[in-house]
């Protein structure tokens, strides 16, 4: 089994280190996190991560735009995108969907669960 490498872009630190942790405990991920979208386009262009999970509101780029970058770079296109948001309107996450992200996870999310979420919405779990 390989390990998976999962990149997490959020400008909020809590959000980070508790995502970072989590993945790391639950299945031994390696993870890395940026604070915001011009970090995380260039550690997922130099890493090439086995997914992205993006927030959707940060004060730099917000995750709309930091998303269009990373699909319209062909170093980062293959990547799958995960968004996280504090915002439960379902247009909204048709939306989401519709411009390349893969998933929609809603914040808060429980860190005990999260691994298993990107599992099922990738289809890691079938491994």
């Amino acid at each position: 089994m390989t390990i998976k490498r999962i990149l997490v872009i959020d400008d909020e630190a809590d959000i980070r280190e508790i995502v970072k942790v989590s993945l790391q405990i639950t299945k031994q991920w390696e993870v890395f996190t940026a604070d915001s979208s011009a970090e995380g386009i260039a550690i997922a262009t130099a890493q090439q991560p086995d997914a992205i999970l993006l927030d959707v509101m940060m004060p730099d780029m917000n995750g709309l735009d930091t998303l269009q970058h990373l699909s319209q770079n062909p170093a980062t296109q293959a990547i799958p995108v995960i968004l996280l948001t504090a915002t439960v309107k379902v247009v909204t996450q048709r939306q989401y969907l519709q411009l390349g992200a893969k998933a929609v996870l809603i914040k808060p999310f429980d860190p005990g669960l999260i691994a298993r979420q990107i599992e099922q919405v990738l289809g890691w779990d079938v491994m």
